[in-house]
């Protein structure tokens, strides 16, 4: 039986104020640097990192510098800064999946941070076939932006009817998915307000609380060890055979791209 959908609200305004301590936070990098050691080894599998909102690849540098060392190969979405066109990113990121896909002839782990996690649910959910997992953090599962810092800001800059988004996002997450997915959240987030990171509508589900900012969220050692042990904790052979019944790149289930993919 799924869970009940909770009660949701944007942060505080003390909440948001706190975000401040995101710089201190990733100093507890240090404090953990023998844990992060001990995190289990990756298996080479093909990962994509998508950053939030407003930010651009340089924000997952830490996290993928981190996942590299333990095996994985590690993609950066291509897409430059995310500007918030989010209609428009899930088509060119939906692009750049395929073209990695098409090389590496295996389903993609989708990784966002916040808004990057909304591209990365609606791709797992358009490309079944491309993407194997989708772990976010910080993301607005619900309400787009209604139930954020920023909702009264986008609103008034975008123009945005936010009862018809609200509504349009509800009927998309009631359509599902299929791949695991793990959505990591904070309490203590001051940007999105944290039950509306909740994913109740995915029987495969898996809602992992964190202590720590929205900001610092790529930087958070908890974080890091829950996407390893996460990654860690399926085959990656499973998802290679099911890529073969597909054909793999240049199969029918992949493009005819004939060169690396950058952003390696």
């Amino acid at each position: 039986m799924m869970p009940t959908s909770p009660a949701y609200s944007a942060p505080s305004r003390w909440a948001t104020f706190l975000e401040v301590r995101a710089s201190w936070e990733a100093l507890g990098l240090l404090g953990r640097l023998s844990d992060l050691r001990k995190a289990p080894r990756g298996d080479g599998r093909p990962l994509m990192l998508v950053p939030g909102f407003w930010a651009d690849g340089y924000s997952m540098v830490p996290l993928r510098a981190f996942l590299r060392r333990l095996g994985y190969r590690v993609f950066d979405w291509g897409l430059g800064r995310n500007r918030g066109e989010v209609e428009e990113d899930i088509v060119a990121l939906g692009g750049r999946v395929d073209e990695v896909f098409s090389v590496e002839g295996e389903p993609l782990t989708l990784i966002g941070w916040s808004l990057g996690g909304v591209l990365c649910r609606e791709v797992a959910r358009l490309q079944p076939d491309q993407v194997r997992e989708v772990i976010t953090f910080g993301t607005p599962v619900v309400g787009g932006p209604k139930y954020t810092a920023l909702a009264d800001w986008i609103v008034k800059r975008r123009q945005i009817d936010l009862p018809a988004l609200e509504a349009d996002i509800l009927r998309r997450n009631r359509l599902g998915f299929k791949q695991p997915v793990t959505s990591v959240y904070s309490k203590a987030d001051g940007i999105v307000g944290w039950t509306a990171s909740l994913d109740t509508f995915n029987p495969q589900a898996r809602n992992i609380e964190v202590k720590g900012s929205h900001l610092g969220f790529g930087v958070n050692p908890r974080v890091w060890l829950l996407i390893a042990e996460t990654l860690a904790s399926s085959p990656r052979s499973a998802a290679m055979s099911e890529a073969a019944a597909y054909g793999g790149p240049g199969g029918v289930g992949g493009g005819a791209t004939a060169r690396r993919c950058a952003g390696r």
